[in-house]
């Protein structure tokens, strides 16, 4: 920021400056620091940056300017307004990584060692459920899934398994917009021991702060509306543990090499700056959109959170400051209706992600949850006649109009 001694009030204005420091040519954006490597004044400078005794830049896979200042404003977001149990404004670490999932495995293999397990629930993220169930195995480590709504099924999980020692949450939850309480679920894991985990890509640090309820750690695909825009690819890990996250993560981190680029740093610190602004938006058509397909004849079942009909709404209320752009809607005529929707479409736009400006709506049983088995797929709510929707900012009367046309039968 301009002057480091100055504390933003609003959540607006720490999305514009937080992490931000004067350039030294006084460039007003940081630029991007398109540089494999940094040079050393003299070799004494360079050991004393190995050995860790001297802040500063070595190579680009272990730090870049551009990370840093995309790492240090969503901390400065997730952590707005929270005291850590000193009474200190709440301070974080973050690491910047190439992906959600980049960011996810390195959570997951900093935790986790063979003959470990990890409980969680369903309706995750298809890429996350797949690393679960079908990578993590060969490392000697297994996934527990529960219905976590239950918070009598979450307490008989981990007390009949020992082994558990990872609790992982995502809510709202892709693609059913499934909501867990944070705040019980992460004091019962504290009961048993175990480290808490949270994706908090759908509700974004604006929405819903998960380290106000005692979580380790928070992930986001920053894909998606923290850039805003769908214009990079990346994904950030963050942790309360700020020695843990300079020590054991970033060694971690830097081995796989699942760090992030400068371009796509750049991209994402511009599109945050205007995170409260679009997400306001974002959310308030969200809320018209559900209303509208609630009451649509081809709709069987719209799953939205703002609804007081979804099953996550007393929890939205308690933990989030508005339900959020996602929501999923079945159609009564199964899968055909749900191919003729998304080819009748002429405005919103037929692809996966989510977050970006426009509209988006795809198919998760072809699409994003394809390679989650069919019977799991049933049983999670992920039926062939679900289409996911991620509410863009266009003026709300073309989006319902767009929908309408779309669900409207074929003469």
């Amino acid at each position: 920021m301009a002057d480091s001694t100055f504390t933003p009030t609003g959540f607006g204005s720490l999305a514009i400056h937080a992490g931000h420091e004067q350039d030294p040519r006084y460039a007003h954006l940081t630029p991007i620091y398109a540089s494999s490597t940094f040079v050393f004044d003299d070799a004494e400078q360079g050991m004393r940056r190995f050995s860790g005794e001297e802040p500063g830049y070595i190579y680009s896979r272990w730090g870049n300017p551009s990370f840093t200042e995309a790492e240090e404003k969503i901390a400065a977001m997730e952590a707005f307004g929270i005291r850590d149990p000193e009474g200190n404004p709440l301070r974080l670490k973050a690491l910047l990584h190439s992906s959600g999932m980049a960011a996810i495995s390195t959570m997951l293999l900093m935790n986790l060692k063979a003959g470990d397990k990890v409980l969680t629930h369903f309706s995750l993220y298809g890429g996350t459920q797949d690393f679960l169930q079908n990578l993590l195995p060969a490392f000697g480590i297994s996934a527990v899934i529960a219905d976590l709504r239950d918070p009598e099924k979450a307490r008989a999980a981990l007390k009949a398994d020992p082994a558990i020692r990872l609790l992982y949450l995502e809510t709202p939850a892709n693609p059913t917009i499934q909501c867990v309480d944070i705040e019980l679920l992460s004091k019962l894991a504290k009961e048993y021991g175990c480290t808490v985990a949270c994706d908090n890509t759908f509700a974004t640090p604006y929405l819903q702060q998960p380290f106000r309820y005692e979580v380790d750690f928070v992930i986001h695909s920053t894909t998606k509306f923290l850039n805003g825009h769908g214009t990079s690819i990346g994904g950030v890990l963050l942790g309360r543990d700020q020695e843990f996250m300079k020590t054991k993560a970033y060694k971690i981190y830097k081995t796989l090499g699942g760090n992030s680029n400068p371009f796509d740093a750049f991209l994402l610190v511009n599109g945050m700056k205007t995170l409260e602004l679009r997400m306001e938006r974002h959310c308030q058509n969200a809320m018209e959109v559900a209303l509208f397909l609630d009451r649509h004849p081809a709709v069987a079942k719209v799953n939205y959170n703002g609804l007081e009909s979804h099953p996550g709404y007393a929890i939205t209320k308690k933990q989030m400051r508005h339900p959020g752009a996602m929501l999923s809607f079945e159609l009564k005529g199964g899968l055909e209706a749900g191919i003729q929707c998304m080819n009748k479409l002429q405005m919103c736009t037929r692809t996966v992600s989510l977050g970006t400006c426009d509209t988006l709506l795809c198919h998760p049983a072809s699409m994003t949850h394809k390679s989650v088995p069919a019977p799991l797929r049933e049983q999670y709510g992920i039926t062939d006649g679900l289409i996911r929707m991620s509410v863009g900012m266009e003026n709300l009367p073309d989006i319902l109009a767009d929908l309408d046309q779309a669900l409207s039968p074929t003469l």
